[in-house]
């Protein structure tokens, strides 16, 4: 595969080619540490986060932003060889876990599709080709948990970008730079994952506050890239070393943050983060999470 070289602003062709959207606004860009699907129908601080987050879009008065054309979600929980978009136009809500409560699973987000979008879409990007899913995915829980507190009428519509697993960080970051372009066509890009994601370490029923070393200094290191505005860092987690791997035994949850930060590199005099649930679930398990806009 070909190494992604990006575009480092949007062009009038580009515009010009995506007939299915307006320009509008430019929005925001967001990560959103997600952790325990639970978290999207309990009553806790991060659920509440969510709704909170959400009721600064809109038309209403006090609105920070306005309401998005499409969300564009990159989830943890769509890993594939090569790129795809959902390109179906009504995504299945995927409950892709196992051992919760039934009232988890009997949730549902009928938020629409937007297939003829997203492939005008991937013809703006000829690297990588992003090929398009029209049957096989939907919207799993990384993208629906953190969607339904924050648009609860599901009328917005929604697609999910997978993510190539083996492909390098540089190339991940390279695609959210790409992507940087739609948000002046009122695309709302989401990554959600976790800054730091052991399951393997998690101590559930631990006391409040308690963490691992490792995971706050590696939360903390990404802090510190994000706050001071060096994004392009965050592609070279893995030189941490040992922190890195108990971090991320298997590093998915952290490459949506990749695809959010490089959608937020390409105009850093105008993305100030702003950072939110600064904290950990089960001790290996941050919740932080950042708007750029």
């Amino acid at each position: 595969m070909t190494s992604i070289a990006p575009s480092s602003c949007p062009s009038a062709a580009t515009f010009a080619s995506i007939h299915t959207l307006k320009k509008s606004p430019r929005v925001p860009v967001l990560f959103l540490g997600h952790g325990s699907p639970m978290n999207a129908i309990e009553d806790n601080a991060y659920r509440r986060s969510w709704q909170a987050l959400g009721s600064e879009f809109g038309a209403h008065a006090g609105a920070k932003f306005p309401t998005p054309q499409l969300i564009l979600c990159i989830s943890a929980h769509w890993l594939t060889r090569g790129w795809y978009f959902t390109a179906m136009d009504k995504p299945k809500t995927i409950h892709d876990f196992g051992g919760f409560p039934q009232a988890l699973f009997d949730q549902q987000y009928p938020a629409p599709g937007a297939a003829a979008a997203v492939k005008e879409i991937a013809q703006t990007i000829p690297v990588p080709a992003i090929g398009l899913d029209t049957h096989e995915w939907g919207l799993d829980h990384g993208t629906w948990s953190v969607l339904k507190p924050m648009f609860p009428n599901a009328d917005i519509p929604v697609v999910q970008l997978s993510m190539d697993y083996d492909r390098p960080a540089s190339e991940h970051f390279a695609l959210g730079r790409e992507l940087a372009k739609l948000r002046g066509l009122g695309v709302l890009i989401v990554g959600s994952g976790n800054v730091v994601h052991n399951l393997r370490a998690m101590r559930p029923n631990g006391p409040p506050g308690q963490t691992y070393d490792w995971a706050r200094e590696f939360d903390a290191v990404t802090a510190d890239h994000v706050l001071e505005g060096r994004l392009s860092a965050l592609q070279d987690f893995q030189k941490l070393g040992q922190i890195a791997q108990l971090a991320h035994p298997t590093f998915e949850h952290y490459l949506p943050l990749l695809y959010a930060a490089g959608a937020a590199s390409v105009d850093p005099s105008r993305d100030a983060a702003r950072v939110f649930n600064a904290d950990f679930q089960g001790a290996s398990i941050s919740m932080r999470s950042m708007v750029w806009s």
